[in-house]
């Protein structure tokens, strides 16, 4: 085997073109985009997606969930593909960056290996996963879970949005349900460069984020209920006020996601309480606690406590509390193996780097679990991420590419 040179780098000038093209394609209101999986922007983005790959020579394979697969062949027939890609569907105020930082930058690899005649034993694969972002037909990393065996093809077919219609049908009306079956590619590995979502790389003045961990996720919907009653004529100690149970509850998921800190995280994002009005002491809230850490142990002694502790909270004020458990997967450890080839690729190159675990579900936590599988990040300004105001720049984007080049170039087995 050859080891590619140092002085091997993608073209950062290419790439950045690519993504400023690729943002025209379902623009946002704010300087972002609106791509949202199974629109008609985002057949379009497809559609220029699949001209470059096969302006690079690539061959495409959709599978019946409407993934892509653009192929560039190794030197041996018999060799299994390694992979690498991310998503080009965005959030309903997305970036230009999010997801589509991984399969533009797997594109300009690709780009540059022809550029320099490189071969490699292994074919290549540039992959687009369908309905990562999970925010039109929920759940998010839909279409790398059926891939991954997680979730059944017709019951990702029967999802609806907010407009009934259904996955299914909506992948047929923009003409992509492909001819493979889902899941029926093997992989020798599998690679995903992405935004970090977070401020820790910019924070430290990190180049690089070697993706070690995925933290697992736990959701538990709580309804605490009490009763309605006047706020201005009820006496303080007449009232069973499940707004300030739900209160107490929150400041004690706080509490706990402190308890096993740095890594673990708690919070409730969505609120209902009812009957929401202004001189009325709330008699029900319904809110979901997210818990997430990369142990599992973590997360379950998390689930232990806010059960046990909201349970006496609401007993001691007379409030009624129930649970169900709404959402949720395990930690996922990413492939020594191939999170080693990324940590060296990025010390051979010499940019700074750190293990960094990742706060959010990527289709590299579905695929982990059917192949080795790692994740390459790259700093984003303030960490701000789900947001038109979205922002990398060119030298970070050029770095995560240059790391992806080296570690997918060591792993496929480059041939003299």
């Amino acid at each position: 085997m050859a080891a590619p040179g140092e002085n091997l780098r993608i073209n950062p000038a290419r790439l950045w073109d690519s993504l400023m093209e690729m943002a025209k394609v379902g623009p946002g209101v704010a300087g972002g985009n609106n791509r949202q999986t199974l629109t008609d922007a985002d057949a379009e983005g497809r559609a220029l997606f699949k001209g470059w790959c096969e302006a690079a020579g690539m061959t495409m394979g959709v599978d019946t969930m409407g993934n892509m697969f653009a192929t560039r062949a190794g030197t041996d027939p018999d060799a299994l593909p390694v992979y690498m890609g991310s998503h080009l569907d965005t959030q309903p105020t997305g970036g230009k960056y999010d997801g589509v930082l991984g399969v533009l930058g797997a594109l300009e690899v690709i780009r540059t290996m022809n550029d320099l005649d490189v071969k490699t034993k292994h074919p290549i694969v540039v992959t687009n996963w369908t309905d990562e972002e999970g925010t039109r037909f929920a759940p998010a990393m839909l279409a790398s879970g059926v891939f991954a065996g997680i979730h059944t093809q017709d019951w990702a077919y029967a999802r609806t949005d907010a407009e009934g219609n259904t996955f299914g049908d909506e992948l047929s009306r923009i003409g992509w349900v492909g001819d493979e079956v889902v899941g029926a590619r093997k992989m020798h590995a599998m690679f995903e460069l992405h935004i970090e979502q977070g401020p820790i790389l910019e924070a430290e003045g990190k180049d690089i984020g070697v993706v070690t961990h995925g933290q697992g996720l736990s959701w538990t919907q709580v309804t605490i209920t009490g009763k309605d009653a006047h706020t201005g004529s009820t006496p303080m100690p007449m009232r069973r006020n499940a707004g300030l149970g739900m209160a107490r509850v929150l400041q004690l998921v706080d509490e706990i996601a402190w308890s096993h800190a740095p890594h673990a995280v708690g919070a409730a994002g969505h609120i209902d309480v009812y009957p929401n009005s202004r001189n009325v002491i709330p008699g029900k809230a319904v809110f979901t606690v997210d818990f997430r850490s990369p142990d599992l142990a973590v997360i379950e002694d998390m689930e232990t406590r806010l059960k046990e502790g909201a349970q006496a909270i609401c007993d001691e004020m007379g409030l009624g509390v129930e649970f169900e458990k709404v959402g949720g997967f395990d930690p996922v450890t990413f492939d020594a193996g191939c999170v080693g080839a990324v940590r060296k690729a990025a010390e051979s190159l010499g940019y700074s780097h750190r293990d960094i675990i990742s706060g959010a579900g990527h289709d590299a936590c579905w695929i982990a679990q059917v192949a080795p599988t790692a994740m390459i990040m790259c700093p984003c300004v303030d960490g701000l991420s789900h947001n038109e105001a979205e922002e990398i720049s060119q030298e970070w984007a050029g770095a995560g590419a240059d790391v992806l080049l080296h570690a997918v170039l060591e792993t496929a087995v480059v041939v003299e």
